[in-house]
């Protein structure tokens, strides 16, 4: 594996991860030859990342009507290891990295049924209010859910 910007040990990394979907590519979700297009794994990110903020109990509350937090993508990167194709299970992995004031770092990572890595990616998500259009602090309960299940420094 060619060496990746935010991850500086591929083990002790890949080991931290918990939280995964399973994906089956789907065949409009591949070009030509038959090859997972490189747009997909983003989507895939996100359904991962929904569903882990659903897992933790914290996207429920930004769905609220009355709830003036709501999350958005500030950044989002993919790297890619191995080719995917055509009717493939993938595992979709997502965990928190660091939290910031505002912001948390998300890594993901997607392994396939021979349990070999074939993408990994990062992004940031920043909490914002609806109301005032900037980024808003985490609450303590978000910080104390962050902290009791990863490894992370806030």
């Amino acid at each position: 594996m060619s060496k990746i910007s935010y991850i500086s040990d591929l083990s002790s990394w890949e080991s931290e991860f918990y939280f995964f979907i399973p994906v089956k590519v789907r065949f409009s979700e591949t070009d030509m030859y038959g090859h997972l297009n490189n747009t997909v794994p983003f989507t895939y990110f996100e359904e991962a990342r929904i569903e882990f903020l659903k897992e933790l109990g914290l996207m429920q509350k930004w769905t609220e009507e009355n709830h003036d937090g709501m999350v958005v993508v500030a950044d989002l990167q993919c790297d890619f290891l191995r080719q995917v194709f055509f009717d493939e299970k993938l595992k979709v992995f997502v965990k928190a990295e660091s939290v910031g004031n505002s912001s948390v770092d998300l890594h993901y990572m997607a392994k396939n049924e021979k349990e070999e890595i074939c993408f990994v990616g990062r992004g940031t998500v920043v909490q914002f209010s609806k109301k005032f259009g900037k980024a808003i602090p985490w609450s303590e309960s978000f910080r104390k859910v962050i902290q009791e299940n990863f490894k992370v420094t806030i």
